[in-house]
């Protein structure tokens, strides 16, 4: 009688683990089509305009700036770990290959400055090794800082954040601002939070990689003005009196918070500022290989319901700006002349 009963249960367990097994599948699988999204293209830079500010999306959050003398790169994150590795959370590793090939690619010859806008592993893990392959500077969170040290950056390249102080890279000005990571974790907590307080030598798991504060990122050129949101947290009234043309705005988890959560937070970074070009990211799924593009699964953060929102909040508030959606390394050309009047 009990090996019967045994063998029910061994049954219903494996019975249900295949159940539990299929609707993670699908789940997973269930993304959004970016191609539906319909917003309009970009404006993208002539390889002929060599003057033009771009800025080229690399996938989540890093961004490359360039006006055709000085470069600087957003956050520093292409050795894109896989899935199985982040969920068991086993030590990942810079994949040498995959970063030489992108400095090479998008021709990071030029490069002056690096900066995460926090230090999670998806925003900050190769920053290290992109130092080391360029003479950039490295301008971060004391945390990211020590992402640096860990990687063997030399002390000369590595500059801890003074918030509100204007950094010079050519005709670039960079200002940090302290904001707020999106209350995405566990009851509107930040995933892994906490601080990086010695050297982080990879290979590491990912908990290793601490958020460490975050920043919103303030890039002025005589051409105009971007603002880097690389979180959905934003801090109420942070950017009062702050003019931009452009805001790069990251919408990681952004569904997943509310819409009205979503309304304040375009509020915060778009009608206060001013701009008239908006473009989301940290929208795709950071486990995919560097340039593929997939948004997440629904599950975790609907895009196609973000961008309903967008648009929303822009034809309620702004009517004026334009929602774009970026292009895996595409560069774009970020102040485009005004079209001729006709």
């Amino acid at each position: 009688m009990w090996q019967r009963r045994v063998k029910l249960a061994v049954i219903v367990s494996a019975a249900a683990l295949a159940v539990g097994l299929s609707l993670l599948t699908w789940l997973w699988h269930d993304r959004p089509n970016l191609d539906e999204i319909g917003w309009p293209a970009p404006a993208l830079a002539s390889a002929a305009a060599s003057d033009t500010v771009t800025v080229t999306w690399l996938g989540v959050s890093t961004l490359l700036f360039d006006d055709g003398e000085t470069q600087i790169l957003i956050d520093g994150f292409f050795s894109r770990p896989p899935l199985l590795d982040v969920l068991l959370n086993r030590p990942i590793d810079n994949d040498a290959a995959i970063i030489n090939y992108a400095l090479d690619e998008f021709r990071m010859r030029r490069l002056a400055a690096i900066i995460p806008v926090h230090s999670h592993y998806d925003h900050a893990m190769d920053i290290g090794a992109i130092a080391n392959r360029t003479s950039a500077s490295v301008i971060g969170s004391a945390s990211s800082t020590q992402i640096a040290r860990g990687a063997g950056v030399p002390e000369d390249q590595i500059a801890p954040i003074t918030e509100n102080q204007a950094y010079e890279f050519g005709r670039f000005t960079v200002t940090l601002l302290r904001s707020r990571h999106a209350p995405i974790g566990w009851r509107g907590t930040v995933p892994l939070d906490g601080s990086i307080d010695t050297p982080l030598t990879a290979p590491q798991p990912v908990k290793a990689w601490r958020e460490g504060g975050s920043y919103t990122i303030i890039i002025a050129h005589p051409d105009g003005t971007t603002i880097v949101q690389g979180s959905a947290g934003f801090s109420e009234n942070g950017l009062r009196g702050i003019n931009a043309d452009v805001v790069m705005l990251g919408v990681g988890g952004l569904e997943s918070l509310g819409r009205d959560y979503a309304e304040d937070f375009w509020q915060a970074l778009v009608t206060t500022t001013g701009a008239r070009s908006v473009y989301p990211i940290h929208f795709d799924d950071f486990t995919r290989p560097f340039g593929v593009t997939e948004a997440q699964p629904r599950f975790l953060s609907d895009f196609s319901t973000t961008a309903d929102w967008l648009e929303t909040f822009r034809d309620r508030w702004d009517t004026g700006t334009q929602l774009f959606l970026p292009e895996f390394g595409k560069p774009i050309e970020l102040y485009p002349p005004p079209a001729p009047e006709t």
